[in-house]
């Protein structure tokens, strides 16, 4: 049963009970619930519980708790014109008032967008532009990057316009920025003043928008770049993500006694869907990390005695071998999630020995919420180790043959399809880009090579998309390709994956110079930083005289990979 709220006063709440439309599959459940109402059904059913906890600070929200600040937020937003359908950006690491927001968007029918702390200038520019933003919140900022600052080069006009009142040619869906934090700055809100704004919004408002959202309406909105080209908003539902994110933690077996220590990144489905959903409709506690540090974790995972733990295989090598590893009790964990590039066996057995962990792992993408296929918690080592395990429950996995469209035989490889409730709703604003990867029996091309063994397990064997995965973080060669053809000398450029023990792949870029052009490796660097993320920066810059080509004249990409070593040899660069 479903509970759902019709109060009249914000802290005197009575509860009225609806079925839950629930479909079922092998005796697993999709719920048809809006984040809103799982938020909802914990802070009646559990109120005392904790939810959110902060160790490195102490910083403690029970369900009830939270879901009266989410509430209070979500008051405050209504107050400076969000409303349903409004797109809000989030521009920061895992802040405490990160999900906070996300919930108040859910509740009222605004669309969070998502925006990746790595981002340059150009970059969220162009993301702003896209999305239509109405609403964006920030913090300071990260590493090399200024927020604040940035904001005021894309938004002149926040310096001199009053606050709420924001008109930019450039960007003209933007009304307001929000600082996130206490910290006041020109034409910004802060949140604590969004809070006191919402005491002027009637309650009847706000339930009355939450009574027009269903599990079925854009919640989250993810920039990715797809197959080819610039990046796309990935529309992603209620139903999209609550359920992946349920279904995910029941292949761990998760109860509401779980503590799950989050140290993913929250821009990501990582870490807002196959966490934060996990443990949302699970009823368990977040333990939160603001941005990854290994000491940070293992603290939390000491002090407050989780018993799950997720990251990309660097996180776990950078765990394991810090200098204080054996200080701490590592006993609690029992499970986790390994995800983001492959993970080596020697680092599985590593983690299962000392931190005690039945490690899974998730194959997917962002277009399919993010998850399609994962090990189970009973899977043997081996499974969990060299398979991505197998299709997600109420999902069709397909490896379809690229030339015929035909589905495979067991051991032939092919794409990897899917089809079911996890399903992007699309594109923002980009239906060609959606029927591109959504063909016409409704399943979604990823792109990816696998192939399915004889007990219904896959394995991931290439890519058809050009595609380099550094540490878990996706990179388009065709973007930063773009990006170098505007430095001046540059003829030609291609990007390709150079192999790295430490994140998997690293960027390498081949360029052919115009003639009579010199050009140094550190040109080449110089024109990137500051203009587009670090990571996306090409580690090996080299300078060639031609392609590897085919006899018909295209450019053989896959080649590229094995020219990167050779030069590297030749060249005598380490390949780190």
């Amino acid at each position: 049963m479903l509970l759902v709220k019709t109060e009249k006063h914000p802290y005197e709440r009575t509860l009225k009970r609806v079925p839950d439309k629930i479909l079922t599959f092998n005796s697993i459940m999709l719920y048809e619930r809006t984040l809103g109402q799982w938020l909802e059904h914990w802070a009646a059913t559990t109120p005392d519980k904790e939810y959110i906890v902060y160790s490195d600070r102490n910083l403690r929200f029970t369900w009830s708790q939270f879901n009266r600040r989410v509430d209070d937020m979500a008051k405050g937003l209504i107050a400076i014109g969000v409303e349903r359908g409004t797109h809000v950006g989030i521009w920061a690491a895992n802040v405490p008032d990160w999900l906070t927001l996300l919930y108040a968007c859910a509740k009222i029918g605004a669309v969070y967008v998502t925006v990746n702390t790595n981002y340059k200038q150009s970059e969220l520019e162009y993301l702003c532009q896209n999305s239509d933003m109405h609403t964006l919140c920030i913090v300071n900022g990260e590493k090399d990057s200024d927020f604040v600052q940035m904001t005021y080069t894309m938004l002149p006009e926040l310096k001199t316009c009053q606050r709420g009142h924001l008109k930019s040619e450039r960007f003209p869906y933007m009304k307001n920025v929000i600082y996130v934090g206490q910290e006041k700055h020109r034409g910004m809100y802060n949140t604590t003043e969004i809070l006191l704004l919402g005491d002027n919004i009637e309650d009847r408002r706000l339930n009355e928008l939450k009574s027009q959202v269903t599990c079925h309406d854009v919640v989250n909105m993810q920039y990715t770049s797809g197959t080819t080209g610039f990046p796309k908003g990935v529309m992603l539902t209620h139903y999209n993500i609550a359920n992946n994110g349920f279904l995910t933690g029941e292949h761990m077996k998760f109860t509401a006694d779980d503590k799950l220590c989050v140290c993913v990144p929250l821009f990501h489905c990582f870490g807002v869907v196959l966490a934060t959903m996990n443990c949302l409709t699970h009823g368990c506690t977040e333990v939160m990390v603001e941005r990854f540090n290994p000491l940070v974790v293992l603290a939390s995972i000491h002090k407050e005695r989780c018993t799950a733990l997720y990251g990309v295989p660097t996180m776990f090598i950078a765990e394991l071998n810090h200098p204080m590893f054996d200080m701490f009790d590592m006993s609690s964990l029992r499970t986790g999630i390994m995800a983001g590039s492959l993970c080596p066996v020697e680092l599985m057995k590593q983690v299962e020995e000392k931190m005690y962990m039945k490690v899974t792992s998730v194959y997917g993408l962002t277009e399919a919420a993010p998850g399609m296929t994962a090990t189970r918690i009973d899977d043997p080592f081996d499974v969990r180790c060299n398979t991505v395990g197998h299709d997600f429950e109420h999902t069709e996995v397909k490896v379809i043959d690229p030339e015929t469209g035909e589905e495979c035989p067991v051991g032939v490889q092919g794409e990897m399809c899917n089809r079911g409730y996890n399903t992007m709703k699309g594109y923002y604003k980009n239906p060609e880009a959606t029927a591109e990867v959504i063909d016409k029996n409704g399943f979604l091309h990823s792109g990816d090579l696998g192939v399915k063994d004889e007990d219904g397990n896959y394995r991931i064997t290439g890519r058809i998309k050009d595609m380099i995965i550094r540490g878990g973080e996706n990179i388009y060669p065709r973007e930063i390709e773009e990006f170098l053809y505007q430095l001046e000398g540059v003829k030609d450029v291609q990007v390709a994956g150079i192999p790295s023990k430490k994140y998997g792949e690293a960027v390498g870029a081949f360029i052919i110079l115009h003639e009579g052009v010199d050009m140094h490796e550190s040109d080449v660097r110089d024109f990137c930083i500051g203009k587009i993320s670090r990571y996306k920066i090409p580690k090996y810059i080299f300078f060639i005289e031609e392609f590897p080509m085919t006899g018909s004249g295209k450019i053989q990409k896959f080649k590229l990979k094995d020219l990167g070593l050779q030069l590297c040899k030749k060249q005598g660069i380490e390949i780190v």
